[in-house]
């Protein structure tokens, strides 16, 4: 017999089996951060942070690139507002993040949305809007529990390495010797080949880049983040490949012989 219900008008599906290919279509990528939550876990362990400590930063705060900013500022006088400060900004990109999949979060209750929204990362989103984007060339109805279950692996594997990392690994002084500060920079670029850029995408792509480094070079902190995210959306927006771009070509009067 079967108990699925449909969902309310306008409401996407929310299912099991979205759930779980969502967590299966991340794995691949989880495992790849299962090494920088290893890096945490050692890092964490070298700063003098308890097994307690360490792991519950990582179940209840769960954002790698703030709890490794937050072990660079570690120590016995923690300067607090500025780690809020540099936590803010570096995740003021989730702002975006979220505004580009609106059109399927506002389509959830808020229940769902915003315990989806708890365990998106930059990796699960990324694998989310792949999918979004795919089930829409192919005609297809998109579940609304994909990005929980994509969220859902990387949280387990980021957890599961930390303790790995924090109470296993030995003997690693010098984490870049071995090449793991390469971690963050080989699941990303995983990342956005998974994600297929089309010809559109080169401009916001380059834009982003050089905003970044620019940033990077003459502003301190970690403002290159969301500089670049800026750059890139509002190229992606308002470019000659966007909608807008070429609504607003449209309207210029055609040349004169």
């Amino acid at each position: 017999m079967n108990t699925q219900t449909e969902p309310p008008a306008g409401r996407l599906p929310f299912t099991l089996s979205g759930t779980v290919a969502g967590f299966r279509a991340c794995v691949p990528v989880a495992l790849g951060v299962a090494v920088y939550g290893v890096l945490f876990g050692l890092l964490a362990r070298q700063k003098g942070m308890s097994w307690v400590e360490a792991q519950s930063m990582s179940l209840f705060v769960f954002a790698g690139a703030s709890q490794l900013i937050a072990l660079d500022l570690w120590g016995p006088d923690l300067p607090v507002v500025s780690l809020i400060v540099t936590t803010f900004i570096v995740n003021l990109r989730h702002v975006l993040m979220g505004a580009a999949l609106s059109p399927q979060l506002l389509r959830l209750s808020a229940g769902r949305a915003f315990g989806s929204l708890f365990f998106m990362t930059d990796e699960s989103w990324a694998m989310t809007l792949a999918r979004y984007a795919d089930d829409k060339r192919r005609g297809l109805a998109s579940d609304g529990a994909f990005l929980i279950g994509a969220g859902l692996a990387v949280y387990v594997f980021w957890n599961v390495s930390t303790a790995l990392g924090h109470v296993l690994v030995r003997g690693l002084d010098d984490p870049g010797r071995y090449g793991l500060d390469f971690a963050f920079t080989a699941v990303f670029t995983a990342l956005l080949v998974g994600l297929r850029p089309r010809r559109a995408d080169v401009l916001p792509l380059i834009a982003a880049t050089c905003a970044a480094l620019l940033t990077a070079r003459f502003c301190p902190g970690k403002w290159y983040i969301l500089a670049g995210a800026l750059a890139g959306g509002l190229v992606a927006a308002w470019g000659p490949g966007s909608a807008s771009g070429l609504a607003a070509a449209a309207q210029e009067p055609e040349a004169k012989p």
